[in-house]
């Protein structure tokens, strides 16, 4: 795609989840050094949520400006590459949890979400129930007793799950590498008019970045949507993931979880 698109998207990618615009774009263009914004540009482009975190991707998260900085200058160098859902990479390595650690990731519902707090803690036990159920190592644990002072600040979980405000994105998560401070998922309440998409299918989408999985349609077999190459395929190109936004040549309407997410949650967690 035109390297001003590429950056312009995962500034303000929305799509399926995500109350924005998606950049359509085609995936080998070649930029033309006149259309790069400026990484002040793009910065003051680059959506900043109530913790200070900027979004980008549509609903990832990076926590400081030296951050974002480098993300930028992945992006200027970025080429999509081919082969085969997808796990994040930091520095080369598997962005994920220890088999000690994905076997207890205990999170905590802010009572801060009234008369809808019932039905957020039943969207996250369906959701996590899609990933349970892929692969037995992996168990989120909902800890009620933390709900009164679930924030990120409350250290008796590993995560916090709290309701925002916003038209930038439906649901926002992180992925294992991010600091404590990001840590969190923030649901607006567009969540409960997401149309085919159900709620339990947004929040298994989001706890597949809390996984540490991808945006499938950052491959290049989708087309557009690319976002980087910081990443490693664990299963072929699925149009239909769960993780893959329909808006971005999906081919699934309501983000179902497919045979091939389970394959990947096996092929980085185990049976």
């Amino acid at each position: 795609m035109r390297l001003t698109r590429k950056l312009a998207f995962a500034a303000t990618a929305a799509a399926a989840l995500c109350l924005g615009t998606v950049i359509p774009a085609a995936a080998n263009s070649t930029p033309d050094a006149d259309d790069v914004p400026t990484f002040q540009e793009f910065e003051a482009s680059t959506y900043r949520d109530i913790d200070g975190a900027y979004v980008v991707n549509g609903d990832e998260v990076i926590s400081d400006r030296g951050e974002l900085r480098s993300f930028y200058e992945q992006l200027l160098g970025a080429d999509p590459v081919t082969n085969g859902l997808i796990v994040q990479t930091v520095n080369g390595l598997d962005d994920m949890w220890s088999d000690e650690q994905v076997a207890n990731l205990t999170y905590c519902v802010s009572t801060a979400f009234g008369e809808r707090h019932a039905e957020v803690v039943s969207a996250m036990e369906s959701g996590a129930a899609l990933w349970e159920a892929a692969s037995s190592k992996i168990d989120f644990i909902y800890d009620s007793s933390a709900d009164a002072k679930c924030t990120t600040r409350n250290a008796t979980v590993l995560f916090s799950v709290e309701p925002v405000q916003t038209t930038q994105y439906t649901a926002r998560a992180f992925f294992p590498s991010d600091p404590p401070k990001l840590q969190n998922v923030l649901i607006d309440d567009s969540i409960w008019s997401s149309g085919a998409i159900t709620p339990t299918n947004v929040i298994g989408h989001e706890l597949g970045h809390v996984l540490g999985f991808r945006h499938e349609h950052t491959r290049p077999e989708s087309g557009t949507c690319f976002e980087d190459n910081n990443w490693r395929p664990l299963t072929p190109y699925d149009s239909s993931s769960i993780m893959h936004y329909p808006t971005c040549n999906g081919s699934s309407d309501d983000l179902s979880m497919t045979s091939a997410d389970i394959e990947g949650a096996v092929a980085l967690y185990g049976n």
